[in-house]
């Protein structure tokens, strides 16, 4: 990489992190500190989660429906199903975007607190913090883990919905209907597999914010 494009690169990453630091200021500066932004983020990535489990149970369930096609217009399955897939798409983009936004604050979140830890001059009141700042970054760390762990298992799903979306697209006829028969009881394994995942991550999402409220 030239050296020109590599200064360009450190100067858009400073900038980010200097708008990025503007923010997190800003916030504190009207009473929101970094701890209710990381409990609002993950509270919006668990109500993401449980409406992207929706978007997929209702996809599963166009699938199914179009596998008992009887006669009629194909054209009004397959936009259907496009429409389906389309919002699945969106959920799954909207799903790493909230990770991600979480985990920019608890970034934020952690240093300050490792900053501010070392400021005690308490022997006693410094472990205690110091022993807190442990424990919440092990729960962040199992609900990261689990968010993630929700998220890897969208991306087969989408792989097979867009398969035969585009499929029923380039053969609308009886041949693509038997192609979605014969991927229905993989799509409704993986989909099945997913809304657990999604579960459970709900589940760590709400463990975490009743941790962080309580502390």
């Amino acid at each position: 990489m030239y050296y020109p494009q590599r200064l360009l690169i450190l100067a858009t990453f400073f900038v980010l992190a200097a708008c990025t630091t503007m923010y997190y200021d800003g916030l504190e500066k009207i009473g929101i500190p970094k701890r209710d932004v990381m409990v609002y983020r993950v509270e919006k990535a668990r109500d993401t989660q449980e409406e992207t489990k929706e978007q997929f149970k209702s996809a599963l369930e166009q699938f199914t429906a179009a596998t008992n096609f009887q006669g009629g217009d194909l054209e009004t399955v397959y936009n259907k199903l496009n429409d389906e897939y389309e919002a699945s798409v969106d959920k799954a983009e909207e799903i790493n975007e909230r990770i991600a936004d979480i985990e920019e604050v608890a970034e934020a979140l952690f240093a300050e607190w490792e900053e501010e830890i070392t400021q005690y001059s308490n022997t006693s009141l410094k472990r205690s913090s110091q022993q807190k700042l442990s424990g919440t970054k092990k729960h962040y760390r199992q609900l990261i883990a689990s968010m993630k762990n929700a998220e890897a298992k969208i991306e087969p799903v989408l792989r097979v919905f867009k398969d035969q979306v585009m499929f029923l697209k380039h053969n609308l006829n009886a041949r693509a209907i038997t192609s979605l028969k014969g991927e229905l009881r993989t799509i409704e394994s993986d989909v099945s597999a997913l809304i657990i995942s999604m579960e459970e991550s709900i589940n760590e999402a709400n463990a975490f914010i009743d941790t962080m409220e309580k502390e």
